[in-house]
């Protein structure tokens, strides 16, 4: 059995195109996507819409696919703030799109955890982040104890395979006898590597094979559609999306987290700033 899981588009056709091209190429019998669709690129709509036509196509909940509907709803799981703050153009520049769509709500019939009981292999339990939380990635970083905290799944079941997405890159681990594997990003890597990336899993006689895929794609095509969709000029949020998608780095979470440390809003100017003096700062390795 050959299965293909992908996760994290983040509304970058292109970027899902070469991934599927590849996966059908490599023999891929089923494909799972692991959550976040959506949000950050320009093609939520045309992402979400290519795959609902697909064959043999299962769905986890991701933390984007649901804040897309919680922004329109104006829920108090929300911060009430973020709806008058022009930094969340982009969210709901998208949430817009979705809607006019009628694609909005689809997201509300997906499960948070999908499992794998192959007669033979190990079992396998997927999810965008955790069974517990969508944002919790798991990775080789992740504590041991953690890990067997998490093998039980939500069905009581332990499970010896756990697969993971959200951080935006691939990991592998074997940790308190589990194989714990993060699937990377579709459409906005954070690895340093800004091809196309996901997880092929290969069913051999008692162990699932892991193969890592990163697969090059033209980015020129939606970095341009940033401009040329509008989002780009729905503020400074989207073109922190785009330049990650350029870096395939890590911008928003960095930028975000330290506004919130030293209290400062979210504006070009602060941006810039964390662009000149913070981040290289972080990048340097540890001594």
């Amino acid at each position: 059995m050959r299965l293909a899981i992908i996760a994290d588009i983040h509304g970058n056709l292109d970027a899902l195109d070469a991934v599927l091209g590849d996966a059908r190429s490599q023999g891929a019998e089923r494909l799972i996507v692991n959550g976040d669709v959506v949000n950050r690129g320009p093609d939520s709509v045309a992402a979400l819409e290519r795959l609902l036509q697909l064959p043999a196509v299962s769905f986890t909940l991701g933390n984007h696919d649901d804040l897309l509907r919680l922004w329109q709803a104006r829920s108090p799981a929300l911060p009430a703030d973020w709806f008058a703050d022009p930094f969340w153009g982009a969210t709901a520049w998208s949430t817009a799109q979705l809607e006019r769509a009628g694609l909005l709500d689809v997201p509300a019939a997906w499960p948070m955890t999908l499992s794998l009981g192959e007669p033979g292999l190990p079992t396998v339990l997927i999810a965008h982040g955790t069974t517990d939380d969508y944002r919790e990635g798991i990775s080789e970083r992740t504590p041991a104890e953690r890990i067997g905290q998490l093998r039980q799944g939500p069905d009581g079941a332990e499970y010896s395979v756990l697969v993971g997405s959200h951080i935006h890159r691939p990991a592998q681990a074997r940790t308190a006898g589990t194989l714990v594997l993060n699937t990377g990003s579709v459409g906005s890597p954070a690895n340093g590597d800004p091809r196309a990336q996901y997880l092929l899993l290969t069913g051999t006689p008692g162990v699932w094979q892991p193969d890592f895929r990163a697969v090059p794609y033209e980015r020129s095509a939606v970095l341009a559609r940033f401009a040329s969709s509008g989002l780009l000029s729905t503020g400074l949020s989207a073109e922190i999306f785009r330049q990650e998608v350029i870096t395939a780095r890590s911008l928003y979470t960095p930028y975000w987290l330290w506004t919130e440390e030293q209290g400062l809003p979210r504006t070009v100017s602060t941006w810039e700033t964390f662009l000149r003096s913070v981040l290289p700062i972080a990048r340097e390795p540890a001594r």
